[in-house]
Parts: structure tokens; C-alpha cells; sequence
């Protein structure tokens, strides 16, 4: 009995793999081959015809080093697995293999002059839109130039659409332009067609964004001009030449094998909500060299401030059961991962998306999905007309879906109104243990309300709303059924029927244990009608919360460091709660003549802003708490134990459990950038605080007044400000005592920060400061 046991225990692996197909490929390999180890077949086009002759086995592609080359997107169909069998791609165990929407070439350099090298390109190739020497991306020839310290696309000019300039363009029917919303709300593109008479460009785009506004004045660059080819890295294709130009970094010869490039999708698993695609899994891939997409992103979503390309680097649409796990998403061209219409039980975990065009991963339903849409802020269908049927019209969104220890960096390189994470038109999307950081907008995104239910929680979220305003590191916009751009239709409206507000909303989105950062905006920013939001432990280091319009969210037991509760334009019955939260300065409210459900017992850092609160009518019941954290520098904010108040109930904050839990990517991870010093426990004397690179304190004692000439001791001290920080390019100088900001008097270091924190994001602040010996009006850059 025990040989025949130990013998079916032998055959029992064999038994396995005969149930599943193997197919390896390499670059190396030929599709004529039978798909083995030994001998791999090329690509994943020549596989297909492997695992389509064994209809109703588990199918495994196993990708060898190397990279693989695409003519056109690998489109995986439910014909390519008709039984629902797992199907998995992947790499092999210890290999990194590489999908690339590039194509290559062979270059031929010679010698333009002017440090600059040009190869003639095949007649068939009519455009590029990237270029690769030698693996590493480049830059398309700008103006202005690349720069990496600058604020907004890596550097921008007010005149670089002048007619002076375009007057030095031999073609300047080549140049695309990129701007910011004049509001700075997201960005533009365009393509310019020609030139009128006065000079000015004509163009074409700017589809880019749903709240038409126009270019900013000042944020935008053009690139694609041979002209402005005139620093290293840069490069430009003159199609009718057939000519490719280059500037290499080091002067030399530059490498000859190049690429650029061809393919915008690379992997697309397409079922249909009638015919899903089921258990596949795509893993340990990396993705890379596909094009750009912001010419493409065309439709609004609904009214919120987007416009969107249903594309990526990977698309899924119609699946179930489906994953994308443990890929490296290297500088791709848009979105990286695009999960669209219907899709349920679809993760999206573990990856690293580095450098992004749009945004990381985008969750977006259809449309047609939704009751009454109207497409814009400003449009809204009439009441006598709309569909009052609650909940969705069709099944055709993202539900149960998720998106998991993810590292998220830079995204939105090129388009900038993205998102790490982005949900829109979608169900029950859970958002966790994600590290999102270096965005021009905000980390996390949802764009209306339709259909809520998320739950998002233990993210990391920082250096956000880097390139844009009004924003925040979670942002979201209601704009349902119900919502109204004319405020007075909306209140009448919802006080005869306040079950309009949920005629959208399938579940409470829930946002509990997260650490945000935000310093042009709010680190929690629920605009324009969010509503059905529990939102609790949270830690907010910078920014602190906005409310605005919407109806039962209820906010408890959230922590903002050096910020504070920003109420903005309620409704009589909205039915918020706010309880049982830390604030570090005095509300912030913003037309607010009526407070909610509840808005007390929370803890304020003094008698003065909790008496400011209890004479707007809330906080009867709430406290003045010494905040003495464990270790402030470090993040730790757990009361020490001497600070815990006896007489009332405080909940500790989570310290250690946000971001992605894989070990290598929390080393790639930029540092977390915490407060360095709790403002509101900030000693009236001898505190030298840094402030965007300066060094700032409060006037005290004769001799500081008499350096600085000062009749008293109030104002912010600016005591060094060193050439080219932020401070300096805001235009603050060294020995500067700021008096005034925003209209407000500044009397210290304390009251500045006071001030500036809740008006962070605005780009440009009025002040008052005190410069060689008299009271100057300035305008602060706040970039």
C-alpha cells in the first residue's frame, strides 16, 4: 500500500502539468517552434496558436529575459480562453522580461555641426513620438528647456507662443504646446496647425480638460520645433526630410541603436459584460515604450473637471476574475492601467508605475451606465426631464474591483489632469496599502459620486497637487442627479426631496487609516457635492479637511497637523457630522451659516480657537488638548502618557501601517515629508523654523528690531533666505519681516503659518513686509 501511494504522489505533478499548457517565448526564440524550454516560441501572437489547440486547459506564458517587441496591442479575447480555464502571462521566475510599443532602428550618425548628429530615417516612417537611444528616453526638442527644478512641466514660458518666436520657426506647423488651465485646474495640449496673419498660432486641441477656461498666461511650453533643438538630450524627426536630428549629453557620436515609439496599448484583455473574459492574470512583467496619448483624451467624464482616454499601457475591459500583479509600468506613454465599462473582481496589485504620461490606474464606467448624465459643470439635465429611477441604468462599470500595494511615482509626467488612482463612474472600488507620491494632481481621485460604495484605506499619499491648484491629495466631486450648478435650484430642490441625493449611490465611500499630504490644497478635499463619506483615522500632515456642499459625511477621529476643519458652503439639511477630531488652528469656514448634524466634541490646541468655534454655534462639548505626541519628527502621534486627558476620551492615530507592504518598494519610495514641528505648540521665542528653504523666527529683543529697523516685535523674521529656494523664487529676500498676508496681519511665526496654511494653494498671495527700513507691497510666487 505505501509503494503504491508514494507512486501516485510521483505522478500526481505529472498529472498536473498535463492538465495545463506551457508555452515560453523568447526574443531570441522562433514561432515556428513547439513553445518548450528548449525551444521558445517568439512572440505572444505565435502562442496563441499553442494554447488555442487545447481547448479547456489552464494556460501559462512564460516570458524569458529580454525585450519583446510589439507591431500592435496583444488583444487576449475570451476566444482565446472559451472555458474560463486560468490563463496566466508571465515572467520567469528570476527574469525580467520587457513588452515594448517601441520600434526599432538602426542609426546611421553623421555630424550636423553645433554639437548635433543627424541619420537618415526610413521613407515610411511619417511621425515619431518618442525617441530611445540606447534604451533612455529623450527629450523632444523645447523651449523652453528641460528643466528638472521647475515647478511646471519641467519649465515654462510666458512667451513661448509669442509671435517674436514663432517668427523664428521655419515649420511652425511641427509644434505642439502644452499649458496649464488658466485656473490651474489640469492642463492643455494642442497641435499648431499655422499662423494667422498677426503671427499668433492657430491651434488645434484643448479638449484636455471639462472646465474650458483657456491656456494659462505664463504655465506653457511648445516642443517638436527643429529650432528650439539647442541643448542635450533633445531631438527632433523632420518627416520631410526623413531626417532624424539629435543632441547627445556628452558631444560624442551618439549610440546607434535607437527607437521610437509605435504602439499605444500593449496588452488589452477584452471580454464584454455578455461574454466576460475570466481568470486571467498578467504578472512580473515590465511594460515600457508605447506612445503618448494626450491628443487622445477627448471624452468628458461626466461633470467632473476631466476629459479621459479609454486606454493604457493596459487595458482590461469585460473581465472577471481577472489580475495584473507585480509589473514594473516604466515611463509608458498615458494611463497605465485602464480597467473599463464592466469588469468585476479585477486587482490591480503589487506593481511599480514609475513615470506615467496620465494617470496610474483608472477605474471608468460607462456612461451609459449612469441615469440623467449631463457632461459638464455647467450642464445639468432639468428636473422635468430626468430619470428619477435610483441607482444605475446598466451593469457596464468597474465593481469589486481593487487596487492594492501599488507604488505610484510621478504620474502624470505629461498629462496633468490625472491621478495615481482614479475612480469614476464605478461600485465598491477598494483602494489600500498604496504609496502615491509626486503628482501634479491629486493621488487619489473619484470623480462624481455614481456609484460610491469605495472603501479606501491605509494609502500613503504625499508631494501632491505639485503642478496644479485648488486641489487636494484626495479629491472628489459630487456633481449627481441632484447636483446644480445655480445653488438656489439645488437648495430648494433637496429640502422638498432630500432622497435626490442618493439616487446615484449604491454605499457609503469609506476613507479610514490613510496619511495625506497636500501644500497647494487640502489633504482631504470632498468639493462640489460629495456625498455619503465616513471618513475617520486619518492622518492629515499638512493640508487639514474640506467639506464642501454635499450631504451625510460624517468626519470623526481624524488628526490634521497644522491645519485645521475647512467648511465650505453647506446645506441647511446636509446632515455632516464632525466629531472627535484634532484640529491644530482655529476653523476655516467659508459661507457656512448652518453647521450640520453635530459638529463637537473635538479637540482645538487653545482657548482661543475653541471659543472662536463655540461662538459660531459648535463645539459646546469639545476641548482644548496639549498635544505632547510621542516622537513629532518621526510621525509617532500617539500621546505620551503624561498628555492623556483624564476627564474625556481620546483615540490614538495609526502610525506605522500606511503605503504599499512590499519591502523593495518601500526603499524606492521618496521620504515621507513630515511636519517638523507642531506649530501650535510652538514656543513664542527662540523657535528658527524652515519654511520653503528659509529660515524664519519671531522679531524679539532691541537689537533684532534695530537690524531689521522695526518700531515693535511682531512680524515673521525671514532671517536667511538662501538664493534660489523656493523662498527666493516667492519673493521673499534675506532679513525680511513679513507683516501683512492675504490682507491678514502677520505678528509672528505662528500667526504667519496660521494665515498661510488654509491659503497654500493659491498661486499668487498679497503681502506686507518690511525691506530696507520701510513697508513693502509684494506679491508672493507661491509655486
Amino acid at each position: 500500500m505505501l509503494k503504491w501511494i508514494i507512486a501516485c504522489s510521483l505522478l500526481l505533478p505529472l498529472a498536473l502539468q498535463a492538465q495545463e499548457t506551457l508555452v515560453y517565448l523568447s526574443p531570441t526564440g522562433n514561432d515556428a517552434n513547439p513553445g518548450t524550454m528548449a525551444k521558445p516560441k517568439a512572440t505572444l501572437e505565435g502562442a496563441r496558436e499553442t494554447w488555442r489547440r487545447s481547448p479547456g486547459k489552464a494556460t501559462t506564458v512564460i516570458l524569458r529575459d529580454g525585450t519583446y517587441y510589439l507591431d500592435a496591442p496583444f488583444v487576449l479575447t475570451t476566444a482565446d480562453n472559451p472555458q474560463h480555464q486560468p490563463f496566466t502571462i508571465k515572467a520567469q521566475p528570476g527574469e525580467k522580461p520587457v513588452i515594448s510599443g517601441a520600434r526599432k532602428l538602426t542609426a546611421n550618425w553623421q555630424d550636423a555641426g553645433n554639437g548635433i548628429w543627424k541619420t537618415a530615417i526610413p521613407a515610411g516612417i511619417t511621425e515619431m513620438d518618442r525617441l530611445y537611444v540606447n534604451g533612455k528616453l529623450q527629450i523632444s526638442a523645447r523651449y523652453p528647456n528641460y528643466d528638472s527644478s521647475a515647478r511646471f512641466y519641467h519649465g515654462t514660458a510666458a512667451d513661448a507662443l509669442s509671435p517674436a518666436r514663432i517668427k523664428t520657426w521655419k515649420h511652425p506647423e511641427t509644434a505642439i504646446v502644452h499649458a496649464l488651465h488658466r485656473a490651474e485646474w489640469g492642463g492643455y495640449h494642442y497641435k499648431v496647425t499655422g499662423v494667422d496673419a498677426q503671427g499668433n498660432a492657430i491651434l488645434e486641441g484643448g479638449w484636455q480638460n471639462n472646465r474650458q477656461m483657456g491656456l494659462h498666461p505664463d504655465h506653457r511650453f511648445v516642443e517638436n520645433v527643429r529650432e528650439e533643438l539647442d541643448a542635450p538630450h533633445e531631438w527632433f524627426f523632420d518627416a520631410s526630410e526623413h531626417t532624424l536630428y539629435f543632441q547627445p549629453g556628452n558631444g560624442k557620436k551618439p549610440a546607434a541603436n535607437i527607437a521610437y515609439a509605435a504602439t499605444t496599448e500593449l496588452i488589452v484583455l477584452k471580454g464584454s459584460m455578455e461574454q466576460p473574459l475570466k481568470n486571467v492574470t498578467v504578472r512580473g512583467i515590465t511594460f515600457t515604450g508605447n506612445k503618448r496619448t494626450f491628443m487622445l483624451t477627448k471624452e468628458p467624464l461626466l461633470r467632473s473637471d476631466w476629459t479621459i482616454y479609454r486606454g493604457g499601457a493596459v487595458l482590461v475591459e469585460g473581465a472577471e476574475n481577472a489580475a495584473i500583479t507585480n509589473c514594473l509600468f516604466d515611463e509608458v506613454g498615458g494611463n497605465a492601467v485602464f480597467v473599463n465599462n464592466y469588469n468585476r473582481n479585477v486587482r490591480i496589485d503589487s506593481n511599480h508605475i514609475y513615470r506615467p504620461g496620465a494617470s496610474g490606474i483608472a477605474f471608468v464606467g460607462s456612461p451609459g451606465a449612469v441615469r440623467s448624465p449631463a457632461f459638464e459643470y455647467n450642464l445639468a439635465v432639468p428636473f422635468s426631464e430626468m430619470d428619477f429611477t435610483p441607482g444605475p441604468k446598466s451593469e457596464e462599470f468597474p465593481k469589486n474591483c481593487s487596487a492594492s500595494d501599488n507604488l505610484i511615482q510621478f504620474s502624470g509626467e505629461i498629462e496633468k489632469q490625472s491621478a495615481g488612482v482614479q475612480i469614476s463612474i464605478s461600485n465598491a472600488i477598494h483602494v489600500a496599502h498604496n504609496t502615491i507620491h509626486n503628482v501634479p494632481r491629486a493621488g487619489i481621485n473619484v470623480s462624481e459620486g455614481t456609484f460610491g460604495g469605495h472603501l479606501i484605506e491605509r494609502n500613503d499619499v504625499y508631494n501632491t497637487v505639485l503642478e496644479t491648484g485648488d486641489h487636494g491629495a484626495f479629491n472628489s466631486w459630487g456633481r449627481d442627479r441632484f447636483w446644480h450648478a445655480n445653488r438656489r435650484i439645488m437648495d430648494s430642490a433637496t429640502m422638498a426631496n432630500i432622497n435626490l441625493t442618493k439616487l446615484d449611490i449604491l454605499g457609503t465611500t469609506i476613507l479610514r487609516e490613510n496619511r495625506f499630504r497636500c501644500d497647494h490644497g487640502w489633504d482631504i478635499d470632498l468639493d462640489d457635492g460629495s456625498s455619503y463619506y465616513d471618513i475617520y483615522d486619518n492622518v492629515c500632515l499638512n493640508g487639514g479637511l474640506k467639506l464642501r456642499e454635499g450631504f451625510f459625511r460624517r468626519v470623526h477621529h481624524n488628526l490634521m497637523i497644522n491645519n485645521t476643519f475647512h467648511p465650505h458652503v453647506w446645506f441647511a439639511n446636509s446632515n455632516d457630522v464632525f466629531t472627535a477630531n484634532v484640529v491644530t488652528t482655529d476653523y476655516k469656514p467659508i459661507q457656512v451659516n448652518v453647521w450640520g448634524k453635530k459638529v463637537d466634541n473635538n479637540f482645538f490646541p487653545d482657548k482661543a480657537s475653541l471659543e472662536a468655534a463655540q461662538q459660531r454655534g459648535t463645539d459646546k462639548n469639545s476641548y482644548v488638548l496639549d498635544l505632547q505626541f510621542r516622537d513629532f519628527k518621526k510621525g509617532d502621534y500617539r500621546l505620551k502618557p503624561s498628555s492623556m486627558p483624564g476627564k474625556i476620551t481620546y483615540r490614538d492615530f495609526p502610525i506605522d501601517n500606511f503605503g504599499t507592504r512590499i519591502a523593495s518598494y518601500k526603499k524606492l519610495a521618496a521620504p515621507v515629508p513630515l511636519p517638523a514641528i507642531l506649530l501650535s505648540a510652538a514656543s513664542s521665542k527662540g523657535d528658527l523654523l524652515e519654511w520653503k528653504g528659509a529660515k524664519v523666527k519671531n522679531i524679539e529683543g532691541l537689537g533684532e528690531r534695530s537690524a531689521t529697523g522695526l518700531p515693535d516685535e511682531k512680524g515673521a523674521y525671514f532671517v536667511t533666505v538662501p538664493e534660489n529656494s523656493d523662498a527666493w523664487k516667492a519673493g521673499l529676500r534675506t532679513n525680511d519681516v513679513l507683516l501683512k498676508l492675504d490682507g491678514q496681519p502677520v505678528n509672528s511665526v505662528k500667526t504667519f503659518l496660521s494665515v498661510y496654511q488654509p491659503i497654500a494653494w493659491r498661486t499668487n498671495l498679497k503681502a506686507v513686509v518690511f525691506r530696507n527700513q520701510r513697508e513693502q507691497e509684494i506679491t508672493l510666487a507661491n509655486k
